[in-house]
């Protein structure tokens, strides 16, 4: 759903008078990963227009325990290693210590995610669902919050899906005012196993026009290549990123988004 003429380029982000303005503008950005003075350089612009140093960020033990905490809120399943997100928590300082030490140090290995098929709603068919580990969830949560504000600056505004602070709901109500304005067009379309097919090597060039930060790029192939446990099975997917990992939605958007009216 889409009013490519009105809607097609992103929010012109208005500057900061005052103090405060701009963490109101970013309420939704997590604090603490992003202070007030980073959101002001993401606002009026950084040099060359890349983020360095982010993996201090990602590996920071307050943003870990941050993202710890997400990821006991939004349950799940045990991965490969058959950690449940109580036996984690029972761990929360030593997993912690492990996890900001060794992103840091950028010897962070990736587990295999745990591959489950799930009843598709409305079908007869199944779609596969990934399930990583607990600790692999937490590190995706912390890059998550990392990067997403980078990105959603520039994404267009006619935009709904798996935004922060927007909804199904916000969408509902876009295109009940588009209706009452007079626009009577809809098109309905569906992409195919969209998330299986998603372009890597596209994936990681649209990031690495924003991230300069070599560790955190080089955690995301690892995430994109990283084995698919399957009834006693391994193998690595060429394309696509896996239903069920916390940065799906993430990743999702940065391809999808750049198609949109405005943001080729």
């Amino acid at each position: 759903m889409t009013d490519g003429q009105k809607e097609g380029k992103p929010a012109r982000v208005p500057e900061a008078k005052q103090a405060g303005e701009v963490r109101d503008r970013w309420a939704w950005a997590e604090p603490c990963v992003w202070t007030e003075r980073m959101l002001t350089a993401l606002e009026t612009g950084v040099k060359g227009g890349k983020w360095f140093s982010l993996i201090d960020k990602v590996g920071s033990g307050r943003v870990l325990r941050w993202a710890f905490a997400r990821v006991k809120a939004n349950g799940g399943s045990a991965g490969v290693d058959h950690q449940t997100i109580a036996m984690y928590e029972q761990q929360l300082e030593q997993q912690t210590e492990y996890l900001g030490r060794a992103l840091r140090e950028g010897t962070y290995q990736p587990a295999a995610i745990r591959r489950e098929w799930i009843p598709k709603p409305g079908s007869r068919e199944k779609r596969p669902l990934g399930i990583p580990t607990v600790r692999d969830r937490v590190v995706q949560k912390a890059i998550q919050a990392t990067l997403e504000p980078i990105f959603e600056r520039d994404f267009a505004e006619q935009s709904y899906g798996f935004r922060p602070g927007r909804s199904c709901k916000d969408a509902l109500r876009r295109v009940d005012q588009l209706l009452k304005e007079g626009q009577t067009w809809v098109v309905d379309a569906d992409l195919k196993s969209y998330f299986d097919t998603i372009p890597q090597a596209r994936l990681m060039k649209l990031l690495e026009e924003k991230v300069a930060d070599g560790r955190v790029l080089e955690l995301i192939r690892q995430y994109l290549r990283q084995g698919v446990l399957e009834e006693m099975r391994e193998w690595r997917p060429e394309a696509g990123t896996p239903q069920g990992a916390v940065m799906t939605p993430f990743t999702q958007k940065i391809t999808w988004a750049r198609h949109l009216p405005g943001n080729a």
